[in-house]
């Protein structure tokens, strides 16, 4: 059995990352179920996988239906990435066009012991699946200072919004 391992990444984002060993007989439409349960999407938004030239150019559309190019459950990871595709886009918002990259990475040792696909290593927290912009404020937070959070006055007491008179 063939295990290859892929990095997923938000196109122009360098805080996220996940990698992932697939099967390369896995359907895409297993791989969609994989995606939404890790990265905590709902389940039941349309959803596109679309292939991509090494110049980022989108060779074929594949959906939850047959837009011409085959259907999720028909196509695996393997003859996605055949004919010179360099990466995977998985669009998991299609009204904002909201997506992730997938990119073979390398060959993995395939594990009895595991079901894949498998989550191997992971940077940043998963998306908002309805936010147009990827927000992660674990990477600037100072988690290992021990004071206490202090709320700043958003006013001078002397100046207040206009048409608030003070009591």
């Amino acid at each position: 059995m063939t295990v290859y391992r892929y990095k997923a990444v938000i196109p122009g984002n360098r805080i996220f990352m996940r990698e992932y060993e697939l099967e390369t007989r896995m359907t895409l439409f297993k791989l969609r179920e994989f995606l939404d349960r890790d990265l905590e999407f709902s389940p039941d938004q349309m959803t596109v996988f679309e292939t991509l030239s090494d110049k980022g150019v989108i060779m074929r559309r594949i959906g939850l239906f047959d837009f011409g190019d085959g259907s999720m459950d028909r196509v695996s990871v393997e003859d996605a990435f055949k004919g010179g595709t360099a990466a995977l886009r998985y669009v998991y918002n299609m009204t904002k066009a909201l997506s992730l990259e997938l990119r073979f990475e390398s060959e993995a040792d395939y594990n009895p012991r595991l079901s894949y696909p498998v989550l191997v290593a992971e940077k940043g927290r998963n998306p908002d699946q309805f936010s147009s912009v990827y927000e992660d404020y674990g990477e600037f937070s100072d988690s290992g200072s021990s004071q206490p959070d202090v709320q700043e006055e958003a006013f001078d007491e002397e100046e207040l919004p206009e048409g608030e008179e003070a009591v």
